[in-house]
């Protein structure tokens, strides 16, 4: 389903590749699980260098509260956000808590010495994969083509197109 004001029907691949396109400069995005209580509860997740392909991966620590939450209730949703090129994706999709060195390898960089102590051996890494069911994204022209838009729309009292909006399933 499009939101978008001049929308044409799009494809599976075409939807994870524009939403590859949103995503991949971001460095962090908000994870959003549920709690025990029921309740809703963000944190920001590094992102990691990789495509996109309808997955995605976190490294996160074993005894977490987000990881609880994941294991007792794994629908979750990522936000991500880039306001210098006006882009935002929201990302819905379910947890799973993953055991494999092999993928830990791929995902490990240096920069995660500062979350465990024990480097790449640490026991309390948790690979955390999200497989995503659905987003939905906008884009826009970037901030001054859209504050012009807004402004025109404000001189001439007509709705100005602010880029593209679109909900799609993966």
């Amino acid at each position: 389903m499009s939101n978008d004001q001049n929308s044409t029907e799009t494809t599976p691949e075409q939807s994870i590749k524009a939403v590859a396109a949103i995503i991949k400069d971001v460095k962090f995005a908000m994870l959003t699980t549920v709690t025990s209580e029921g309740r809703l509860h963000s944190r920001p997740m590094t992102t990691q260098e990789q495509e996109f392909d309808g997955d995605i991966w976190f490294l996160g620590n074993k005894d977490a509260e987000s990881t609880d939450d994941m294991r007792h209730r794994p629908e979750v949703n990522l936000s991500f956000s880039n306001p210098e090129k006006g882009n935002y994706v929201s990302l819905t999709g379910t947890a799973e808590l993953v055991e494999d060195r092999a993928k830990l390898d791929d995902l490990w960089n240096d920069f995660y010495k500062t979350y465990f102590e024990g480097g790449k051996e640490d026991p309390n890494i948790q690979l955390i994969k999200i497989h995503a069911h659905g987003a939905e994204y906008w884009e826009s022209d970037g901030r001054v083509r859209s504050f012009l838009q807004m402004a025109k729309g404000a001189i001439t009292g007509k709705q100005q197109s602010m880029g593209k909006n679109d909900t799609v399933n993966l």
